[in-house]
């Protein structure tokens, strides 16, 4: 064989390599979803996540750098339900990304693979920040990750066939160490069943309602309202009939209006991670909740 031939089946073999390898380009748009795409595309899979844990996902602006990477995307996954309609809908005209619009396969909204909590028949400003879909922050419950999980493989097997061995088997090995996990997580969280705990915003329904924690008042007046000194003062007011156990707030939340709660109604305040990036610890998924429940126990008896 002469060397043209060895240079030609050398270039074929290198092309056919990289085609098989082509990696998809995501966009994730919450630290959750990109850690649950690693965790099912691996290494193999190009992850953009267009927002940190200090950020707040309501309100983020659609900066040029945001459309560029929506304009290379193959997948978009984000909570959906409303949670991004400030900004998502002005990226996705602008990026003019035909595989990732609204109905196409590269469109995946988590919450609406799952029953919603908090769903309204309408919805005005007046009521502040709240989702006619149903509340959004659905990826701290375990049960509802699992069933998202499930359908993100599916939508992964349908957009890169190719690849569909190799999702199966990622997704079956989720599933099972997430099981696993869950396991775990239920009974070292039972101590927390029936304790009111007080909210900054309403960021933890889904958690409540798996963990069976009752939700003893928030520091928003409405939801996306920011804490006032009259409304914290009736809020402090009530915890004196009906006690609370803690204080919970974001990463992304200013601490001052649950220092101010917790120094008058003798509570504490604890700054949960909510996402991954929220602190040291929530490096992934299963640090993340390891670290959420770790901290919810913190002090108890």
């Amino acid at each position: 064989m002469n060397k043209l031939s060895c240079l030609i089946i050398a270039i074929v073999v290198i092309t056919f390599s990289h085609s098989a390898i082509a990696r998809i380009n995501v966009f994730a748009c919450e630290p959750e979803w990109g850690s649950l795409a690693k965790e099912l595309g691996g290494d193999d899979m190009k992850i953009y996540t267009a927002t940190t844990a200090f950020q707040d996902p309501h309100r983020i602006e659609a900066r040029p750098s945001l459309i560029a990477k929506m304009r290379r995307a193959d997948l978009l996954v984000c909570s959906g339900a409303d949670l991004e309609i400030g900004w998502l809908p002005l990226l996705l005209r602008s990026s003019a990304n035909k595989k990732v619009q609204v109905g196409q396969p590269g469109y995946f909204e988590a919450a609406m693979q799952v029953d919603r909590l908090e769903v309204l028949e309408k919805a005005d400003r007046s009521m502040g920040d709240v989702h006619v879909q149903g509340n959004p922050h659905v990826h701290l419950d375990p049960r509802r990750m699992a069933a998202i999980a499930a359908a993100l493989t599916q939508r992964l097997m349908e957009i890169d066939p190719d690849n569909n061995a190799r999702y199966q088997q990622r997704g079956n090995d989720f599933q099972s160490r997430w099981h696993a996990a869950m396991e775990q997580w239920n009974a070292k969280a039972a101590p927390l069943k029936g304790e009111r705990i007080v909210v900054h915003h309403k960021d933890w329904v889904y958690l409540f309602d798996w963990l069976g924690i009752e939700e003893a008042g928030t520091l928003e007046s409405k939801p996306g309202v920011p804490p006032s000194a009259s409304y914290l003062a009736k809020v402090l007011t009530a915890l004196e009939s009906k006690p609370a156990k803690k204080i919970i707030y974001t990463s992304y939340q200013s601490p001052k209006p649950a220092r101010w709660l917790s120094e008058r109604a003798k509570i504490p305040a604890v700054q949960l991670p909510f996402t991954i990036g929220g602190s040291d610890k929530a490096k992934d998924l299963f640090s993340l909740m390891d670290e959420t429940i770790g901290l919810l126990l913190k002090g108890e008896n």
